[in-house]
């Protein structure tokens, strides 16, 4: 039995977003919607919720059902509302006098605590915000959960208890859930909506599996259109010959035979169809142009303080070698950021830099933050190129361009950017800047799928030194070959990350 039933869906803008949608949503199911950044995750989402319209077909919702549809960003009339009264708002009024119990309920399931509850949803991180938008729906009990990008700005504990929240709720309760972790994908979902432009596929599985299916039929896709296509051009050459005859010969069934030809190859290459082509959100590109240093970073015994000069954790004697690529792990809190900013300080200043580190001189830094706090959104693309290298406009539009970033957008105030294109820019000013030392603090996020694995790629292929602190999973196992892990106010270096992360809740 279905609860939504999507019939021939399409939404366009300047392009199509997606067109000829059909799926079913019924009693269980956990599906992910999987597409890159811009193409269309969060209109089907608002489409799926009745806050928007399509711009063809239609959806049928079982009668009577609610709906909860949990967005990305707080709504601004609510960033002064205490957390605890904000989800209480969301409840009708009768209820919100009465049962007030139930946001207690729900804010104690997701493990919201009790001094968090009283502060204004201003004034608490992103991750505390996106779960009191996830509160605000779920007390209100609806039938069906739609989650837009739920894992942004949530570290790994509070990645796990969502993932283990997910998997409390009533079996029968569908949930749908855009989003780029693919390692939260695999975690909570059974099915799978890869969204595209012309042909969307659904598959029966989560995403790894899912992904691996599609592959091979796209690859099966290209393989019989590359057949068909050859066998057009036969097809014609045959009757590109026999018309040659023909003519020469003067015969009619020759000329009757050409165009029969003719007109079989015109069929399959009218019936054949390309195998898809992902349009691309933007390049993303590194460069490394290489030290002949071995050790770049040396750390002896360096102390990790807070800003009132408390101990957080020492570092032992450490080494950063060429060619490591370190990820730092730690649960939030022991200092992780903290001995990021004593790296970058140290880098940035090798005479007068914190005590126990010491760069080597050919050090050049690339770094990047998770909020791209060197990006003012007052600025534009060009403006940011133009002001840190010497390069002409031309050369600029076409690099902006490369990143996703098409013209109109290149001369608009950088708020005004998605944070796919802003986390782009940020990778172009890093490539540009020529570094052989990564510094990244959650670089992948903003980032799809098809982003994250270029990101992976570059780091790899150019054999990429650095230190990374991520709460992506998938992206800390394919990129790290070091682990550092800070311990009981130590610094210790792990052979892998998977004890650490399986204590959030992996297995």
């Amino acid at each position: 039995m279905s609860l939504i039933n999507i019939r021939n869906l399409g939404v366009t803008r300047s392009a199509p977003l997606f067109s000829n949608l059909n799926l079913l949503i019924g009693p269980g199911d956990r599906i992910g919607i999987v597409a890159a950044n811009g193409r269309g995750k969060t209109t089907l989402l608002r489409c799926i919720a009745g806050t928007e319209d399509a711009t063809t077909g239609d959806i049928a919702r079982s009668r009577g059902l609610t709906i909860g549809y949990v967005e990305q960003s707080v709504p601004k009339r609510l960033l002064d509302t205490p957390f605890y009264d904000a989800v209480r708002m969301a409840l009708p009024d009768e209820q919100a006098e009465t049962e007030s119990w139930r946001v207690d309920i729900v804010l104690d399931d997701l493990g919201v605590e009790e001094a968090v509850r009283s502060r204004s949803l201003r004034q608490l991180s992103g991750g505390w915000q996106r779960l009191a938008m996830l509160a605000r729906v779920w007390v209100t009990e609806p039938d069906v959960l739609l989650l837009d990008e739920p894992t942004n700005h949530l570290d790994l504990a509070r990645i796990g208890k969502l993932e283990a929240w997910l998997g409390t709720l009533p079996r029968d309760a569908p949930v749908v859930i855009a989003s780029h972790d693919r390692a939260f994908l695999d975690a909570v979902t059974n099915r799978t909506l890869f969204l595209r432009a012309e042909q969307s596929a659904c598959y029966a599985l989560p995403y790894t599996r899912a992904r691996a299916a599609l592959n091979g039929a796209d690859a099966s896709d290209e393989r019989r259109y590359e057949r068909e296509m050859k066998a057009a051009r036969q097809l014609r050459q045959q009757a590109a010959k026999l018309n040659n005859i023909g003519i020469n010969s003067g015969s009619d069934l020759l000329v009757v035979k050409t165009k029969q030809l003719k007109s079989r190859a015109e069929k399959i290459e009218e019936s054949a169809r390309p195998a898809h082509l992902e349009r691309s959100a933007g390049a993303i590109r590194l460069a490394n142009q290489g030290t002949h240093a071995k050790v770049l970073v040396t750390l002896d015994d360096a102390s990790v303080e807070t800003p009132d000069g408390g101990l957080l954790f020492k570092t032992g004697k450490r080494f950063i070698c060429q060619g490591d690529r370190i990820v730092l792990l730690g649960q939030n809190g022991t200092g992780k950021t903290r001995l990021v900013s004593m790296l970058k300080a140290a880098i940035g200043n090798m005479e007068n830099g914190p005590s126990g580190i010491r760069a080597t001189p050919s050090l050049v830094l690339g770094y990047g933050d998770q909020a791209l706090a060197d990006l003012d959104d007052r600025d534009t693309p060009m403006d940011v190129l133009v002001r840190r290298f010497a390069l002409g406009d031309q050369r600029v539009r076409t690099l902006l361009a490369g990143a996703g970033i098409n013209v109109d957008m290149q001369a608009k105030a950088l708020g005004l950017l998605s944070g796919g294109q802003k986390a782009r820019l940020g990778m172009l000013v890093l490539r540009l800047a020529n570094p052989n030392f990564y510094l990244l603090d959650e670089p992948t996020n903003h980032l799809d799928i098809d982003g994250q694995e270029a990101l992976e790629a570059e780091l790899l292929n150019h054999q990429a030194s650095c230190l990374l602190v991520s709460h992506d999973r998938s992206f800390i196992r394919n990129v790290g070959n070091r682990f550092w892990q800070i311990d009981k106010r130590k610094l210790i270096e792990v052979d892998d990350p998977d004890a650490f992360l399986a204590s959030f809740g992996e297995g």
